[in-house]
């Protein structure tokens, strides 16, 4: 039998920002067991994104418009959403 480790005991935190700067020049190690973590999942976590710039020609621009009109969606998430189909459908 593994005998937990005995770690540090965590001091107050009165702000993010202070429990940001301890978190900088501390080392988890001395405060978590790490032996004792188990794995985590968060399936409503929103992806990470990145801004690009896309030039269209102005016509198919909006021709994209009418169709995301139609279905009721913003045109930006119906490009989103044709792309990753797109991309699924081509991977290998």
């Amino acid at each position: 039998m593994v005998k937990p480790k005995k770690t540090k005991t965590l001091p107050e935190f009165k702000t993010e920002a202070e429990e940001r700067a301890f978190w900088e020049s501390h080392d988890s190690s001395n405060y978590v067991d790490w032996s004792q973590a188990k794995p985590a999942r968060f399936p409503n976590l929103k992806p990470s994104t990145k801004t690009i710039s896309l030039r269209l020609p102005v016509a198919l621009l909006e021709r994209i418009k009418v169709e995301a009109n139609k279905r009721d969606v913003p045109y930006q998430s119906l490009i989103k959403t044709w792309l990753a189909e797109s991309v699924d459908k081509h991977r290998l």
